[in-house]
């Protein structure tokens, strides 16, 4: 049979705990923080955690990718250098990265993957990446399936790594520097302020109010659920789960939705295959919609669509707003009356329901008691403030659709063990003859004396027999092989059907072991009568020896070598827009031919207006203002035209400038005097220098 397509579904921890969970729930791959310079800045780990973590998902073949993943200063690079040293030590098995500088660093031989903050669109970058050492990348999330085959055809030796769901950055990943420009806090170092999630009023060149108020840069949640089967058939096979801040619950529950998907497309498609062993059962139905989000989108992977298809906004709220739960049909100073209209719906206490208020803002409260009234209508006393009437939640009133974001039978379910991941193995037992010492009487309480110079265990002709042993031998589904050996003395058994079916019953008996029995085949001489003990023993044995061996077999991932001379970078001048803020930085793409290397954004030389996102989205469009959309209107064709907008919120006011030929949006902005002010004491200076010195080519000790 010819070599399979392996298929990766690649989760996210916050922590180790979440990280095993991941693992437990299907995850081929986690990726997680290690102790600094990861793109979510409170989500750091220490080595001893991700050595612990490693040391599970190794287990079942899974791999353990660390996020080195933010922009360097030149005095971090060495504790980078040194992070990449210790993580390796640890035992993981990539390191996810944004900046270029890092390869120029004495790093371990351990595998590179390409951040989403590296900003792969186009092929020629893909292409030069993948030449450069980098043996994964994760494409741009704004890419439609036409894109993403045109940079497989170009990429065939690292593999191409999708989103497929969670949060969605509005900008091209390491193209948005609105949170620096106004909080000082850099998207690029792991600490984003979110700024797109803010409402603006949205104003015209001459001045008229388009949208008051709106989150217009707020984008609804990732959601590839229906399109896995053509991003494989596109190059894709890494499959990425958003969400290094996310709780367990949802982790939990997204990655066994997602495992269940690509599990059916495996058992249809005999070419593709798991990236690591084992298949998982569990004591959940998994339901996306039960996390946090903000309504769902495929966003533009089959292309932009109509508005009244479904825009990509979350425009009324970047809030999760819950699934619906019913009406609300009574409401008095201390409850209100919830009918679910279907009986499967129960509210709890601790519940959180929400609802929309007249200005189309999102509400909510938490529920103090729920009290079940029988059919379908329950009673809600909400916990409010001391003094506070139900008559004080905001446009709560007869007949209001109520939703729920906060579950708490759903949450019990999941704080519980609720996935069970087992190795498929086939179990041999077979009749052997074996040859071992010869028994040597001894004095109580010693060990049988060895003839001088034979070592303990050796087995001389004239000091061995030949004995009759059972040999069990296990194959685990990812081709890993052991046998273990035990001498027996034959006993026919009075019963020989019985026999045989109770010893494969007792054999198949893995416990909480990693395996289970997916074939038992009896390979006996006759049926011998065979204890309870003794096949207990044998398989313990061969269970820790199929351990053993599958971790060794378990092999380090390569680490890709860059192409010799230098390939060239697809450009020769670079703006902030490439994140350049180390002089290694510069000197690798100088290494690679660009002649100007402008500095990172952070770097505080770019201190006019200059473009703060880039963005797929545009604003014109969801609003119904884009020239394309009055094609063939009578009337309108020729008078709608892309003219700049502008966004405000509070004192800050942003332009939105629109590059129609690539169908792109830029937001415009400078930097707060303020950020300027409180950060000039920070080492922010990109230096140009090169570096005195090579680094060292020694390993930390």
């Amino acid at each position: 049979m010819a070599s399979r397509t392996h298929l990766e579904l690649l989760s996210p921890a916050r922590d180790a705990d979440i990280g095993i969970e991941a693992v437990n729930h299907g995850a081929d791959a986690v990726y997680i923080g290690g102790p600094g310079f990861g793109a979510r800045d409170k989500a750091g780990n220490s080595a001893q955690d991700i050595e612990r973590l490693v040391r599970h998902a190794h287990r079942f073949g899974s791999r353990i990718f660390i996020t080195l993943n933010t922009i360097l200063r030149d005095d971090e690079l060495e504790g980078a250098r040194q992070m990449a040293w210790q993580m390796y030590e640890a035992g993981a098995d990539a390191l996810i990265v944004q900046d270029m500088g890092l390869l120029e660093l004495d790093l371990p031989p351990i595998q590179l993957h390409a951040s989403t903050q590296t900003d792969i669109r186009q092929p020629e970058k893909a292409r030069f990446l993948q030449d450069v050492g980098f043996s994964q990348m994760v494409l741009a999330r704004e890419l439609d399936l036409h894109q993403i085959r045109a940079i497989a055809e170009q990429v065939q030796e690292a593999t191409l790594e999708f989103f497929v769901h969670g949060a969605l950055c509005v900008a091209y990943s390491g193209q948005c520097f609105i949170s620096h420009a106004h909080t000082g806090r850099s998207a690029n170092r792991g600490s984003c302020s979110q700024e797109c999630r803010l409402p603006y009023t949205v104003t015209d060149a001459a001045g008229r109010v388009v949208a008051h108020d709106k989150h217009v840069l707020s984008v609804k949640d990732n959601d590839q659920s229906a399109n896995l089967e053509a991003l494989i058939d596109a190059g894709i096979r890494s499959f990425k789960i958003e969400g290094r801040y996310k709780d367990m619950a949802t982790v939990k529950n997204v990655t066994a939705h997602y495992r269940l998907l690509l599990d059916a497309i495996l058992d249809r498609r005999p070419e593709l295959a798991r990236a690591s062993a084992g298949r998982c059962t569990y004591t959940f139905t998994p339901q996306p919609e039960q996390a946090y989000n903000r309504g769902g989108t495929d966003y533009f992977v089959n292309g932009r669509r109509a508005v009244d298809s479904g825009d990509i906004g979350a425009f009324d709220t970047p809030k999760h707003a819950g699934m619906p739960v019913g009406h609300a049909v009574a409401v008095s100073e201390s409850h209100f009356d919830v009918d679910t209209g279907d009986a499967a719906i129960t509210l709890n206490n601790g519940d959180a329901l929400t609802w929309w208020d007249r200005q189309g803002e999102l509400q909510g409260v938490p529920v103090n008691t729920a009290t079940h009234l029988g059919g379908t209508r329950w009673r809600v006393a909400p916990q409010q403030a001391r003094g506070l009437s139900v008559h004080d939640l905001k446009d709560l009133r007869r007949d209001t659709a109520i939703s729920r974001n906060r579950d708490m039978t759903w949450e019990r379910l999941l704080s519980k063990p609720s996935a069970d991941r087992r190795i498929a193995v086939d179990i041999t037992l077979a009749q052997v003859r074996m040859k071992q010492s010869k028994s040597t009487t001894a004095a109580p309480g010693k060990a049988p004396a060895i003839p001088s110079g034979v070592a303990p265990g050796a087995c001389m002709e004239d000091l061995c027999e030949t004995v009759d042993a059972l040999e069990l031998t296990l194959r685990s589904e990812d081709g890993v092989k052991v046998s273990v050996r035990a001498p027996f003395t034959p006993e026919p058994a009075n019963d020989a059907q019985r026999a045989e079916a109770s010893t494969k019953e007792q054999l198949a008996k893995l416990g909480n072991t990693l395996y289970a029995a997916r074939r038992v085949r009896w390979a006996l001489h006759q049926a011998w009568f065979l204890s309870a003990a003794q096949l207990n023993a044998l398989r313990r044995q061969a269970v820790q020896a199929l351990d053993e061996a599958r971790l060794q077999a378990l092999p380090r991932l390569p680490r890709a070598a860059p192409l010799e001379p230098p390939v060239p970078y697809p450009e020769d001048t670079l703006s902030y827009l490439a994140n350049v803020y180390n002089t290694r930085a510069a000197a690798f793409y100088e290494r690679h031919g660009v002649k100007v290397v402008g500095a990172a954004y952070e770097s505080h030389e770019e201190l006019g207006e200059v473009s703060l996102m880039i963005t797929k989205h545009c604003v014109r469009w969801s609003l119904s203002l884009c020239p394309k959309q009055a094609k063939g209107v009578t009337g309108v064709q020729g008078t709608v035209r892309a003219e700049p907008l502008v966004l405000q919120h509070g004192d800050d006011r942003l332009t939105l400038r629109f590059d129609c030929r690539p169908c792109e949006m830029h937001v415009v902005g400078a930097m707060r005097k303020q950020v300027l002010k409180q950060l000039k004491a920070e080492p922010m200076t990109f230096y140009r220098q090169r570096p005195r010195a090579a680094p060292s080519a020694a390993a930390p000790g």
